[in-house]
């Protein structure tokens, strides 16, 4: 992705890991946010090196991780009740599978399950949990999957164009594409601004708007057909924004913050996270 038609937007800190400071640039044309500059890939692994990082350690400990887990069960819900809603079952992948809690989910249901990723951590406690994996997306067949998910991932793929015609040549010609990401046009995003947990700097790559959403995924003649709230994402995120804010979780501030970002977005439809339904409309 190319910086050089882009403004300078906000510098923010990787909290999580390195302390190191990064920029982020807004693409006027797309509504996109960049990280600059974006870590080598030999260098990029070292930047998940952390405890808190709960999508690869199922971790089931503290208060907040219970939290977390408990939440996950209703969000895994509510995901199974989509893919259901866009497609009969058929063969699923999920990109991204972190501890393999969404595709187990989907294999009960009565889904063909196959995930993808990079993580050995995370990939052998989903294999305990029956998921099966392929190593890259380059070992799968053109046009073989009914939906293809990724959950909070597209944020964190170096190649994001390649990535987007990867989607388009294995998807089926009437299939669907589930895509997760934060929004940055959020009230949450905009309230604690360089502190916004979910700016996740520098491994979140990319951060998307609605608009930058459908542009990108126009290109390869995929059509955006549905944006649904992730209601729950803003407690979430609100709860670790104050923890790096303030060096506490701070539970009852983060509560009225992610629910005053709900209300927000009841008026303007700029939740803390969307859920992008996409259609393969053209081969």
């Amino acid at each position: 992705m190319n910086i050089q038609n882009t403004i300078h937007f906000l510098n923010v800190k990787d909290h999580s890991v390195s302390q190191e400071t990064f920029e982020l640039v807004h693409d006027k044309d797309l509504d996109m946010l960049i990280t600059h500059p974006q870590p080598s890939l030999d260098k990029l692994p070292s930047y998940y090196e952390s405890v808190d990082y709960i999508s690869h350690t199922d971790g089931n400990k503290s208060l907040f991780e219970k939290m977390y887990q408990f939440v996950k069960s209703i969000a895994l819900k509510n995901k199974l009740n989509l893919i259901n809603s866009e497609s009969q079952r058929g063969k699923i992948l999920d990109i991204g599978a972190g501890v393999g809690d969404f595709l187990s989910v989907a294999k009960k249901d009565g889904w063909e399950i196959i995930g993808v990723e990079p993580s050995e951590k995370a990939k052998a406690i989903a294999k305990n949990k029956g998921v099966t994996f392929v190593e890259s997306l380059n070992d799968l067949e053109n046009n073989s999957f009914d939906v293809i998910t990724m959950w909070h991932v597209l944020e964190h793929v170096p190649d994001l164009k390649n990535q987007i015609k990867e989607l388009k040549r294995l998807i089926k010609p009437s299939g669907t594409i589930i895509i997760a990401v934060p929004n940055f046009n959020s009230f949450d995003a905009k309230y604690y601004g360089s502190f916004w947990a979910a700016y996740d700097v520098p491994i979140h790559l990319w951060h998307f708007s609605k608009t930058a959403i459908k542009k990108l995924f126009a290109k390869e003649n995929l059509e955006l057909q549905k944006v649904l709230p992730m209601k729950f994402d803003s407690f979430y995120v609100s709860l670790l924004s104050e923890k790096y804010k303030t060096g506490k979780m701070n539970f009852i501030k983060a509560f009225f913050i992610g629910l005053r970002s709900n209300w927000a977005a009841r008026q303007n439809m700029e939740y803390s996270s969307h859920i992008y339904v996409l259609k393969n409309t053209k081969n």
